[in-house]
């Protein structure tokens, strides 16, 4: 058991030394810069200084984790963070308008041009996922993607940051997710 931990734990070590950090335009954006901070801190900072909203989505255990990563960003961070899945709004959107739209007709309605969106698919090609982006993107609003699987799935393009694990494993892809939003709010801790 122990060989099959020490084979996952170097696995992980080397996905998240391999991370791959994108800005919208394509260009590589440093995770690891500045005191171990990310380009998100910035963005993040921004959204706590004006009293921002920053979203957070996603399915299955991303949902989970970005359950987690709420707790993290209020309580460490000081950031006003909402996530999107509550069980009445999403049945009753997904009910009216479909799964696909369970978190775009909500930020159509609550997210403003200074808020964030954090949104996490380790596929990166969830409709509902897709969609809630496109909203932000058209309300000029800041969008920060974390994913997996394919390098050329679609989220991976779409986000002012995008975060991007090159396995097909969820376990993994999940837990570096998981890594990459727990040291964002530790940044923000010390900032």
């Amino acid at each position: 058991m122990n060989q099959t931990i020490d084979k996952r734990a170097l696995e992980l070590h080397t996905l998240l030394s391999g991370m791959v950090c994108t800005q919208k335009n394509g260009k590589g954006a440093d995770f690891y810069q500045l005191n171990d901070c990310s380009p998100a801190i910035d963005l993040l900072k921004i959204a706590r200084k004006k009293n921002a909203n920053v979203y957070l989505i996603g399915n299955g255990g991303s949902a989970a984790i970005v359950s987690h990563a709420k707790t993290d960003l209020m309580n460490v961070g000081k950031i006003k963070a909402i996530t999107l899945h509550e069980s009445a709004i999403m049945t009753c959107l997904s009910n009216d308008y479909g799964y696909e739209n369970v978190f775009s007709r909500q930020l159509e309605i609550l997210a403003n041009q200074d808020d964030i969106l954090i949104a996490v698919s380790s596929s990166g090609a969830s409709k509902n996922i897709l969609n809630a982006v496109t909203i932000m993107q058209n309300k000029y609003a800041k969008v920060i993607t974390l994913s997996g699987f394919e390098d050329s799935n679609p989220l991976r393009r779409m986000g002012d940051l995008n975060y991007w694990i090159d396995s097909k494993n969820y376990t993994l892809v999940e837990i570096a997710h998981l890594f990459i939003l727990h040291h964002l709010a530790d940044c923000l801790k010390s900032n």
